[in-house]
């Protein structure tokens, strides 16, 4: 296929579909520029004239003018932010996810990206192992910020032994370079015990706050292994008394950087919490949340955003159903604390089941990675009695399809188990109102009586 951009929707109306272009066209180039991705594709697409040298699919090729307003839309959507291809990451990480998935799953699942371009289009978090000089001054000159970076540890040493690549020592080096430049960069450290946890931990966070305000936020989160680790290094994971300590270290270094820096800067992901057994921070400690797609303070929203919802739920159903809601073995520590709630609600038999992750294996235990086989083997080994309906949340599905990481449907397991299954929002509404079937009705609410009497 020709470089460019394959075009994959038109919008009716819009400029693009006046001029007649179609899905399958290919935009070669804009005002005789090169599109290598989407980045290209908004900045040059920004310009009241614009040429589109463009390919059909028939083989026939033509350019395109159009005069428009600066920054108006073309109504053009692509399949894929980049056009040239994915750079695929070189690294060898110890503790890659990808390594130890089984063999025999959809192959999206298997991809490794290392590209800045989809941190700063996505949030995706890259190395910048494999950054080259033109890429660091695109990066300067657009100002491509936010970055999502892993860091994991600025020894250069370890962290070149950590992710099997000799570059990645170097990485101080492009932090200073891209924050002195003007770039925001979020921090993330994948922490293995006995690795690059304690003093190695303790230096990595110190040696980002140094580098000044663009190093905007550190997230921890531990390492995450399945039991397909054959042939690969030999790790373990935390401890409660571990997870305490991890504790412990973060909040000191928090007090620290408030006083220095005005923000806490360093935060733990949920996990942590739940396996030292201690309660989550309040939520003004997780600040602005900007490590929320790390997992850091979900729990603290959806427990938070739960308490304010409780106020309006029904008194009684219109008629009496049993609920059996799914979760992991952490998601089953956080639902537990909310489930009470449900207890005043006539008519309404609410159920908590904690599905082990036999697919992966004991140690992943997020709700996320949970498979439709799993749900089924647990609960067709566990149920007593069968419920009205069943709840899964929807970060169990790839997103936008109904589809497990082993490929089930939910239909697959609705079949199987002979029982409707119901797909919740990842939040405590989407939650509260598959529970009980529902939207949920706020009720107004009240205001104090102002006295009388002067």
């Amino acid at each position: 296929m020709p470089k460019g951009a394959l075009v994959f929707q038109i919008q009716p109306g819009s400029l693009a579909d006046r001029i007649g272009l179609q899905p399958q066209d290919i935009i070669l180039s804009i005002n005789g520029n090169e599109v290598r991705d989407l980045i290209d594709y908004q900045y040059l697409t920004a310009e009241e004239k614009i040429k589109l040298d463009v390919l059909h699919p028939d083989g026939y090729q033509e350019s395109l003018l159009i005069i428009k307003e600066e920054d108006e839309d073309l109504g053009i959507r692509f399949e894929a932010a980049v056009f040239d291809g994915i750079r695929h990451c070189q690294n060898r990480c110890c503790f890659c996810f990808i390594d130890q998935l089984p063999s025999g799953l959809r192959s999206s699942l298997y991809l490794k990206d290392d590209d800045y371009r989809l941190s700063f289009l996505h949030g995706n978090f890259v190395t910048l192992n494999n950054l080259r000089e033109d890429d660091l001054e695109r990066i300067l000159k657009w100002h491509l910020s936010p970055l999502y970076v892993s860091v994991h540890t600025t020894d250069p040493e370890l962290r070149s032994r950590l992710m099997g690549n000799r570059h990645a020592g170097r990485i101080m080096e492009h932090l200073k370079r891209l924050s002195a430049g003007g770039i925001t960069i979020h921090a993330q450290i994948v922490l293995c015990p006995g690795l690059n946890d304690r003093a190695y931990l303790r230096q990595t966070i110190l040696d980002l706050a140094k580098l000044g305000p663009n190093i905007a936020s550190v997230g921890v989160v531990p390492v995450g292994l399945t039991r397909f680790r054959e042939n690969l290094t030999d790790l373990r994971s935390f401890t409660g008394e571990e997870a305490r300590d991890c504790i412990e270290l973060i909040q000191q270094l928090q007090l620290k950087f408030k006083r220095q820096r005005g923000e806490r800067f360093v935060f733990l992901s949920d996990e942590f919490y739940l396996l030292a057994g201690v309660n989550f921070p309040a939520r003004e400690f997780y600040e602005d949340f900007p490590q929320l797609e790390n997992g850091v303070g979900l729990s603290r929203l959806f427990l938070d955003e739960f308490t304010k919802l409780a106020a309006h739920l029904p008194k009684s159903l219109d008629h009496a159903q049993e609920v059996l809601v799914i979760t992991g073995q952490l998601g089953y520590l956080v639902l537990k604390q909310v489930l009470p709630a449900f207890e005043d609600i006539d008519r309404l038999k609410v159920k908590l089941h904690a599905v082990d992750n036999l697919f992966f294996g004991p140690a992943i235990t997020v709700t996320g990675l949970l498979t439709g086989q799993d749900i089924y083997h647990s609960l067709t080994r566990s149920l007593t009695s069968r419920p009205d309906r069943v709840i899964i949340s929807e970060v169990m599905l790839k997103m936008g399809t109904t589809l497990f990481l082993d490929d089930w449907t939910v239909d697959d397991l609705e079949e199987r188990l002979g029982v409707s299954v119901q797909v919740a929002p990842n939040n405590a509404q989407g939650l509260i109102e598959a529970v009980i079937n529902r939207k949920l009705t706020r009720r107004p609410r009240r205001h104090p009586l102002r006295s009388s009497f002067k």
